[in-house]
């Protein structure tokens, strides 16, 4: 019955997830739908209107060797770049995405130069846009955003464990709750979904519903060497945390909030800086909090569970200086929600992630 139960999740969410591009016969549509390219500073902004991509590059860098890391185009599309080749950027580029249908779709390719102190698109969580499932998710649109959710996994049960919060005065954040998923999954033992926000995105490809994390593809594109972490928040923990067999755990819920700085290259990730909020306190009302970036390798006055799972950092040397090339923001209401333990009605409100830099 497991199995049964995981292949209709698989189905419904890869159903529910497609973007939409409908079309009767040969398919018109010659978009780029994401663009990565190297020493790429921040997400790409794609204008389907205007055939443009807008990159943001670090000052110093030569942009005439900027090698293209990630092209996707429409369906049944295909373009004269792939991954891999390189685009001189100190004038724009052109990309031609030839359609099914043959028409051809001529983009522009432009670069700016990215601020030394950088910030995170959207955060302020102002932003929210609707999906084509009738919920939110935090961002201008799907095509831009840097943000992600657990939701997509989690609306095919009815459940949405991370909505926009409305603080007054236009002012929006992330509310993240812990809720029971049902009988039935809960006797396979996914008895809860934790909120979550994030920055990457949710790629149905890797789905596996007992495994919330699998098609979580975290990080974004981030080149700042921030002091500080800081962002406000509230919390309270649920009343009875509990494993995913329902068994009552001796500890409170605890609130999970950190970022990762890294270096990726050549599909290794090093870890370069670590700043963590873990707590079971509770926050009554919206407070503002700074966490300071540890940088380099964390010793033994840190707990394991802040440390990267294969223990990989950058060198000391290159931990005084480097820039890193993406940044991964995680919150969730319960800080082991990855694994279906938590406490139903743990409640984390996050606002504001803002990067601190030194004067």
């Amino acid at each position: 019955m497991k199995r049964q139960f995981n292949i209709i999740l698989a189905l419904a969410l890869i159903i529910t997830s497609c973007v939409k591009e409908d079309y009767f016969g040969l398919s018109p549509y010659g978009n780029i739908k994401s663009f990565l390219v190297s020493n790429q500073a921040g997400n790409s902004t794609i204008n389907n209107d205007s055939m443009t991509v807008v990159v943001e590059i670090p000052g110093g860098i030569d942009l005439s060797g900027i090698t293209i890391q990630t092209i996707e185009v429409s369906s049944f599309a295909s373009a004269d770049k792939a991954v891999g080749d390189q685009l001189d950027l100190n004038d724009p580029a052109t990309i031609v995405v030839t359609a099914e249908d043959g028409s051809a779709h001529v983009w522009t390719v432009k670069s700016f130069v990215a601020s030394a102190n950088p910030q995170l698109d959207n955060w302020q969580l102002d932003e929210w846009y609707q999906t084509a499932s009738d919920y939110y998710e935090p961002g201008n649109s799907a095509e831009s955003t840097i943000w992600g959710t657990g939701n997509p996994g989690t609306q095919i049960l009815n459940k949405l464990a991370t909505t926009p919060f409305d603080l007054g005065n236009s002012n929006k954040a992330a509310k993240m709750e812990t809720l029971y998923n049902g009988l039935i999954p809960a006797s396979l033992g996914m008895p809860i979904s934790a909120g979550s926000l994030f920055t990457g995105f949710f790629n149905p490809d890797n789905l596996d519903p007992t495994d919330p994390q699998a098609a979580i593809e975290f990080g974004t594109p981030f080149t700042g060497r921030p002091d500080k972490i800081r962002f406000q928040y509230q919390y309270q923990a649920g009343e009875e945390n509990k494993d995913r067999e329902g068994n009552a755990l001796n500890y409170s819920d605890m609130a999970d909030i950190y970022a990762f700085l890294e270096i990726r290259f050549n599909g290794a990730v090093k870890r370069l800086a670590t700043a963590w909020l873990r707590s079971s306190d509770g926050v009554g009302d919206m407070t503002s909090i700074e966490i300071p970036f540890t940088y380099g390798e964390l010793d033994d006055t840190f707990p394991d569970y802040m440390k990267p799972e294969d223990n990989v950092y950058v060198s000391a040397d290159s931990a005084a200086f480097a820039l890193p090339t993406h940044i991964t923001f995680v919150a969730s209401s319960s800080f082991d929600g990855a694994n279906f333990a938590g406490a139903v009605g743990s409640v984390l409100i996050v606002d504001d992630i803002e990067m601190v830099y030194e004067e």
